[in-house]
This record gives structure tokens, C-alpha cells and sequence, in this order.
């Protein structure tokens, strides 16, 4: 039985296996060399742990700031409203939210431009709401929702 469900399963083998045919026939040897990206430092693709912290940073941020608004209540669902707020306006204005910063990332266009501009950010952050296209990622480390927004998450230091 493992052999017939094995094959979808365990995903592409490109993401698994460092090296691995990364579809033009050639071998990648690191997250983002297709893209032209450098291995480590400033540039390179961001590691999904500084981007999971990058935003529950942000998520705290947004629960702080929506609290400040419903003390003494919890502020329910104004959080999400609040995280919205920061997200799309960070990101397209600036190319980082609080949490991005705090952890040294950034939002970058990989056509080049240098804002990432308020469609992409709001289809991005809404994408990020839904939480699957956040948590499914290709070989370079590009999640579903940096695809569609053709955009890439960097290191800046």
C-alpha cells in the first residue's frame, strides 16, 4: 500500500531532496538559486523559522493594538482586523511589517520594483489568511501565496 499512495504523498522531490532535478533538467543546490538569489546572507531566502516568528510577532502586535481599542474586553475579532491593517499597509509601503523587521526580512518584487504596492499586498495577506497557500512552499521556499504575488521573502541581514 505504501508504494501507490508514496508517490503523492511524500510531495515533489525537489523540495525533499537538496540537489534534486529542479524541473529545467538542471540540480538545485539551494533555496533561490533559480531565482538568482544568494545562498546566505542579505538576499537570501528567508528560513521558514524567522518567517513563523515574523509573524506571530505580528499577530501579537495586532492583538496589542486591537486590545488597547476593547479594554477592558479581549478584543475578539478586532485583532484579525488589526493584523489586516498592518500587514497590508507594511508590506506596501515599506516591504516588511513589524515582525519582518524585528527578524530581519523583507517583501521584495521579483520583477525588480521597488514597492511591493497595495494589490499584491492585500492579495498576499489575504492568501496568508487562509493559511494553506501560507504553509505550502516549492524548492526555492516561495509559499503559494509569494507565487501568486510573484514576491519572494529576504533576508536583509
Amino acid at each position: 500500500m505504501s508504494r501507490w499512495t508514496g508517490s503523492w504523498l511524500t510531495g515533489p522531490r525537489s523540495v525533499l531532496e537538496p540537489g534534486a532535478d529542479s524541473g529545467d533538467g538542471t540540480a538545485q543546490r539551494f533555496k533561490g538559486e533559480r531565482l538568482g538569489l544568494p545562498q546566505t546572507g542579505p538576499g537570501s531566502i528567508a528560513s521558514s523559522g524567522r518567517r513563523a516568528f515574523a509573524i506571530l510577532t505580528d499577530f501579537l502586535l495586532a492583538a496589542g493594538v486591537a486590545g488597547l481599542f476593547t479594554y477592558p474586553d479581549l478584543p475578539r475579532n478586532w485583532s484579525l482586523l488589526a493584523w489586516f491593517a498592518i500587514t497590508i499597509i507594511a508590506v506596501a509601503f515599506f516591504g516588511f511589517t513589524p515582525g519582518h523587521a524585528l527578524f530581519g526580512l523583507r517583501v521584495a518584487r521579483l520583477d525588480g520594483s521597488p514597492m511591493v504596492g497595495l494589490p499584491r499586498a492585500t492579495l498576499r495577506t489575504a492568501l496568508i489568511f487562509l493559511v494553506i497557500p501560507a504553509v505550502i512552499w516549492d524548492a526555492d521556499g516561495r509559499c503559494l501565496h509569494d507565487k501568486a504575488t510573484n514576491t519572494v521573502v529576504i533576508r536583509v541581514r
